[in-house]
């Protein structure tokens, strides 16, 4: 059984900051690629980023030098660092996680957390 609780989400404005975290209730956490993807109303859901089992993170271009993904093992947790958040990051934001070795952005995630909203006002 996988359960993914994300947190973190609220709303700033244009050039704020904001991190979201993911708990992940996993049988062995060093197994699973991570991930963070986002869905806006009306537009299909687009990965963020994502980071295996070797610590390899891949990025979305549109959060390239913005956003940055980061895990730590021991509290099965890994994280969403959002900086200088434009109103186009405006979306519901989910937790993904999946057994393998290898993953990024394009990678089939079969668990899924409930997301957190990230509302960002110009």
């Amino acid at each position: 059984q996988v359960r993914l609780v994300e947190s973190g989400g609220g709303s700033v404005q244009a050039g704020g900051s904001l991190r979201l975290s993911c708990a992940a209730s996993v049988d062995t956490y060093s197994s699973y690629c991570m991930g963070w993807f986002r869905q806006a109303p009306g537009r299909e859901r687009e990965g963020v980023t994502t980071i295996d089992v070797y610590g390899r993170i891949s990025y979305a271009d549109s959060v390239k030098g913005r956003f940055t993904i980061s895990q730590d093992i021991a509290k099965n947790t890994h994280y969403l660092q959002m900086n200088n958040l434009k109103p186009e990051d405006t979306a519901m934001y989910l937790c993904a996680a999946e057994r393998g070795r290898y993953c990024n952005i394009n990678f089939l995630f079969g668990f899924w957390g409930q997301g957190t909203q990230v509302t960002v006002s110009s």
